[in-house]
């Protein structure tokens, strides 16, 4: 034999070995939106492991329950938290039909873009004031409202509708969940029904998987119809150790992932990681003050507590290729 036809085969053994199967060329990487490193890497570890029916850590799809935290881990908290700024625009907009607000310190101050008037209630008490403010209002004009205002008001320093303001990475990690049959909830400190008026949209999170804070809701049935109204009574402020309680109440499985990003997570991250079997939790920490901002206030005993705690601590600023969506 000639050799060329040496050569020939040689070529042929060579292009055999180095050419990529469609099946590998087809394959989407894995949460592209995240840089890799440790982080990344424990995720996508974690996620292939409970849902190998061949890994020791394997876990059946009814107990697939993960649970996000909103403010400040699925969309921006800062400079104020967008509940609030739902809330300021409802009183902004009402202010001029209640004569009685004005001498409202609380109410006034609102109305009139003055913040530091909040930093004279608790947290507790803003609440209470805010709902009470709403008091007869009919449940599906209070969706209108928040859908309405989460389009159209704009975030004081991107100047994008609130409702755009999602962390991207975090959103695509719901996602990705979701494709590994997860069922993700939302569990968050803001009001139940503004954040299901957007989380299908945005979240791709059904209305039905949110759990959140909320006012007692009184039926109403008379000569204009059969309907829902708001009440003045909290009926539960869904933060810290609540959260527990209420994912229990809400979903009736523990999860076995949570992301959380404040001290007011501690205790959903610390339950999910309870008892035995595969568990994570993350923590969003907000050190990018160049895409977004650096702070650590309200956070201070999560972070400080996250390696004893065993939940890792996502860098916004190392572990994200980009804050929001372009």
């Amino acid at each position: 034999m000639s050799n060329n036809y040496w050569f020939f085969l040689l070529f042929v053994f060579l292009l055999t070995r180095c050419t990529v199967s469609p099946e590998e060329t087809s394959k989407p990487p894995v949460l592209p939106l995240w840089n890799d490193g440790l982080v990344k890497e424990s995720i996508t570890k974690f996620i292939s492991e409970v849902t190998d029916s061949n890994s020791a850590n394997f876990v059946e799809v009814k107990n697939r329950i993960a649970v996000f935290d909103n403010d400040g881990t699925l969309w921006c908290e800062k400079p104020i938290y967008i509940p609030v700024e739902l809330e300021l625009a409802y009183v902004k907009s009402e202010y001029p039909n209640r004569p009685e607000w004005e001498e409202d310190r609380f109410f006034s101050g609102l109305a009139g873009d003055n913040l530091a008037v909040l930093n004279d209630y608790s947290t507790v008490d803003i609440i209470t004031k805010i709902f009470s403010a709403q008091a007869g209002m009919k449940e599906e004009d209070y969706k209108d409202f928040c859908y309405k205002t989460l389009s159209e008001v704009k975030h004081r320093k991107y100047n994008r509708p609130l409702k755009e303001l999602t962390y991207s990475p975090m959103v695509q990690l719901v996602h990705f969940l979701q494709a590994n049959d997860f069922k993700v909830y939302i569990v968050t400190g803001g009001e139940i029904t503004s954040v299901r008026t957007i989380s299908e949209e945005i979240y791709n999170i059904p209305k039905e998987n949110v759990v959140g804070s909320s006012v007692l809701l009184k039926y109403v049935s008379d000569e204009n119809g059969t309907y829902l109204v708001r009440t003045a009574q909290l009926n539960s402020n869904n933060d810290k150790a609540v959260k527990p309680t209420n994912i229990e109440l809400h979903i009736g499985r523990k999860p076995i992932f949570a992301a959380g990003n404040s001290d007011g997570d501690y205790q959903m991250m610390e339950y999910t990681l309870s008892g035995n079997g595969p568990s994570m939790a993350i923590l969003v920490h907000h050190d990018d003050e160049v895409r977004e901002y650096s702070y650590m206030h309200g956070t201070e005993n999560a972070v400080e507590d996250a390696a004893v705690k065993g939940w890792h601590v996502v860098s916004m600023k190392d572990d994200f290729k980009e804050i929001f969506a372009n």
